[in-house]
């Protein structure tokens, strides 16, 4: 995958299908999953984790309450987000229940 920045008239034709996740400017595409419980947002974040790392591409995961995992996609080298944030968006999602 490419880490040149994607204009933001782009993102809309790249994330096609992606629900919830949201576009700001300069801080990336971000979502936050609610989960059963506290275990399961943990389950949750240790996936991405996984996929994560395994791309060595890694989000801004924030964990807070006791069921919430907020992911935050940014390629921080490219100052912006990238067709890779795109695609780990779309895997991050594909994680939820797992």
């Amino acid at each position: 995958m490419s880490e040149k920045p994607v204009h933001d008239a782009e993102i809309a034709d790249l994330s096609k299908g992606l629900i919830g996740w949201k576009f700001e400017p300069g801080r990336g595409l971000s979502k936050e999953f609610k989960h059963k419980n506290f275990r399961d947002a943990m389950a949750f974040a240790n996936r991405v984790a996984e996929i994560a790392e395994a791309a060595n591409h890694h989000p801004d995961i924030e964990i807070h309450g006791w069921n919430r995992v907020r992911l935050r996609w940014m390629t921080h080298g490219a100052g912006s987000v990238t067709a890779l944030d795109v695609e780990m968006a779309r895997r991050s999602d594909t994680l939820v229940g797992g």
